[in-house]
């Protein structure tokens, strides 16, 4: 079976790195090809299973880039796949590519949405509902996230199937903790407002003696410096930036807070949970497949603070606590949240399309 993936990416990020490893669990009776417009980005998917096909095409800069609208199809069209399957970090991406692929007569196409987000223009909004219509296979990574992409799109109920994330085990390479910090709360992810971890640097003001980890960059980066001097913590604050290996600092890290306004199901969450780390989460996206309060961690409301703070504090004082949730939530993870059951679950999707004339 062909199957062409195409991330329309420049940047490395949670989306990309599901699509790594789902090139990396792919049977033998599935060829994939990559297409997308980075070529770096491209390279390190592939790198996931050597041998692996690529095409660079330009990217689609607006709805009068019709050369690179054409560029795109021909290149779908040249590898005669059986599915094309659209990578898309949020809803409005990639919409040009989307209408290119539905355009081929013979491929099916799938798209595969993980963060659920309002589209503010009319017309991607239009050109969203119209292709939501026609693809043979809608998938969300969470079932919350399914639910809100199906009214986004004006789909009925239970027509966007839903298809956890997965990741392979973790293997954690020993990071260096803060000096002299009795108790790590660490985040991982992009410095952007989404993430709150505003939200969290307001709640380790509120903890004596606890030190927040951040690895991460991104555009909240200055206001998070700014934020701790104002409140006097900056000595407790710690931001590492973005690295390769991020997740080798969950090994540095006693708790993991995830105090995200909007989620998919996000990987640094099940990476966290299979490391066995108790983790702090709110109600956003699909977090709570996953994070079952008081059996897998704790869930806070979104933006309170003083919630967010009594959870760290109920765990930083009682270690037991902590390492019964981990051990749950590592479980759960290895039973619902694997590689093997994500791979899984796609191929059982491209099985199905295949079988439909």
């Amino acid at each position: 079976m062909k199957l062409l993936l195409f991330c329309g990416a420049r940047h490395w990020g949670g989306a990309e790195i599901f699509l790594g490893h789902l090139v990396s669990g792919l049977s033998q009776g599935v060829q994939p090809t990559l297409l997308g417009v980075d070529a770096d980005v491209l390279g390190r998917i592939a790198a996931r299973r050597p041998g692996t096909a690529v095409e660079v095409v330009p990217r689609i800069d607006s709805r009068r880039d019709v050369p690179a609208m054409l560029a795109h199809r021909r290149a779908m069209v040249a590898a005669r796949p059986d599915i094309v399957q659209l990578n898309l970090p949020v809803p409005y991406a990639e919409p040009f590519s989307v209408l290119a692929a539905l355009s081929l007569p013979k491929s099916k196409v799938v798209l595969v949405e993980h963060l659920p987000m309002p589209i503010w223009s009319p017309r991607i909004r239009f050109l969203k509902r119209i292709s939501a219509a026609r693809v043979a296979a809608h998938i969300a990574v969470g079932t919350d996230a399914a639910r809100d992409i199906e009214v986004m799109s004006r789909r009925p109920a239970g027509t966007v199937r839903v298809v956890p994330n997965g990741i392979p085990p973790p293997v954690l390479r020993k990071a260096p903790r803060p000096v002299e910090a009795d108790f790590v709360v660490g985040g991982i992810g992009r410095l952007h407002r989404q993430k709150g971890f505003d939200v969290l640097v307001r709640a380790i003001a509120r903890i004596p003696c606890a030190h927040l980890l951040l690895v991460g960059d991104g555009p909240e980066k200055e206001a998070l410096h700014t934020l701790a001097d104002e409140l006097g913590v900056a000595s407790r604050v710690t931001i590492v930036g973005w690295v390769d290996g991020a997740t080798d600092w969950l090994s540095a890290m006693d708790v993991v807070a995830l105090p995200s306004r909007f989620e998919g199901l996000p990987l640094v969450l099940l990476e966290a949970m299979a490391s066995g780390k108790a983790v702090v989460g709110t109600t956003a996206g699909s977090m709570r497949d996953a994070l079952l309060h008081e059996r897998t961690g704790l869930v806070v409301p979104l933006d309170d603070e003083l919630a967010l703070a009594r959870a760290l504090e109920r765990l930083r004082e009682d270690p037991e606590l902590r390492q019964r949730l981990g051990a749950a939530a590592a479980e759960l993870a290895r039973e619902r949240f694997s590689l093997a059951a994500m791979v899984g679950a796609y191929e059982a999707v491209y099985s199905e399309l295949m079988r439909t004339t």
